[in-house]
């Protein structure tokens, strides 16, 4: 295994492949990837997906399949079938990783709709379908942390299914997400249930923070806080999070089998070309947390990376860092709400691009 990656899995941290497709699949780089990097999961979403279907041909042999058993297949069951294929496939590649980690890693994440963002009913109903139709116990249903989202992830939790929260980007939210899931766990020991095999991520996002940020700042000629915010932010997260899970409240879950619910540092890829390419790795070490990169980013890290616990070191600038912030008048909770609407319309565009892509891929099919 390459030494940094090796040193980053010693502090505690895994790292997660924010990439699917059916070529790394077919290939054998997950594999791969486990094997050299120690990767420990996979994340999806619908941007990823409408990349991997949208270019090549590695799909095509399944849609044409799929439509010669059914050729009125909707273009969104289409998209089903070959999403939920290689979330599978990708599942079964992990599920060794997974029993080796006593359940812990191994998981590959699927989103649910980006248009039941804002449908509490909705997006229940697609999870609870949606973890049924994979049928892997590594599985982990994403549901962004809209206020609709929110109640929705209490309740699968509640049922046992395990939820990877997507698009948090501020504390407030962050803290409304763990109670969901701490909600949901205490739902479940009042019923006796298993709550070992429960697992829950936060998927907090990181470089679209310093992108908007920095917008501000440019605007009011400020060049002292920028690149800083997101790091800054995601330090004090990760202090309230050892807060939240060290309460006697917790222990009692805990007590009785329950996992922590671990902060997933995604976005991580640099989008400012000034920024050094690992600074969203080396700035988030930390003990009992997931970086899921891009594969660019993996491959910087194995030559250009630093590990070191850098999550819980200075700690109080970064405090210093987002009180400046008011102190000049930019409104963080208002960048972030904006944030998480402008990632379920981003989402969204992309799904709607993917299932154009996968509609003209049926007319070629059906015109043969």
């Amino acid at each position: 295994m390459n030494n940094r990656f090796k040193e980053l899995e010693q502090i505690g941290q895994s790292v997660w492949l924010d990439n699917i497709s059916r070529d790394i699949l077919n290939n054998k780089e997950l594999q791969k990837l486990i094997e050299e990097v120690g990767l420990k999961g996979v994340t999806s979403n619908p941007t990823i997906f409408q990349k991997a279907i949208g270019s090549g041909s590695a799909y095509d042999a399944q849609i044409e399949r799929l439509m010669s058993m059914n050729n009125s297949l909707s273009t969104d069951g289409l998209f089903e079938d070959l999403a939920v294929k290689d979330i599978q496939d990708a599942a079964d590649v992990l599920l060794p990783v997974h029993k080796k980690s006593d359940g812990i890693d191994g998981f590959v994440s699927i989103e649910v709709s980006p248009f039941l963002a804002y449908n509490t009913e909705g997006t229940i109903i697609e999870a609870r379908r949606l973890n049924k139709m994979v049928n892997r116990p590594n599985v982990m249903i994403k549901i962004p942390a809209t206020q609709e989202g929110i109640p929705a992830i209490k309740q699968m939790i509640s049922e046992g299914v395990c939820i990877n929260v997507t698009l948090i980007f501020s504390q407030r939210i962050y803290e409304q997400v763990v109670e969901a899931y701490i909600s949901g766990l205490e739902e479940r020991s009042k019923k006796n249930l298993p709550l070992k095999n429960t697992l829950s991520v936060a998927s907090f996002f990181i470089s679209r923070i310093d992108t908007a940020v920095d917008r501000a700042l440019d605007k009011i000629g400020n060049n002292q806080l920028k690149g800083k915010t997101a790091i800054a932010n995601a330090k004090l997260v990760y202090e309230k999070s050892k807060e939240i899970f060290t309460t006697d409240r917790f222990k009692k879950l805990q007590s009785k089998g329950a996992r922590i619910q671990r902060l997933l540092w995604a976005s991580t890829s640099t989008k400012n070309p000034s920024y050094p390419e690992t600074i969203y790795i080396d700035e988030l070490v930390g003990k009992d947390t997931i970086n899921t990169m891009p594969p660019a980013t993996i491959e910087a890290f194995k030559t250009k990376g630093k590990v070191y616990n850098a999550i819980e070191d200075k700690v109080d600038q970064a405090r210093t860092q987002m009180q400046s912030l008011k102190e000049i008048n930019i409104d963080f909770s208002e960048i972030t709400n904006k944030l998480t609407i402008d990632g379920v319309e981003s989402f969204a565009q992309s799904f709607r691009d993917l299932l154009s892509t996968i509609a003209n891929k049926k007319m070629v099919e059906n015109a043969k």
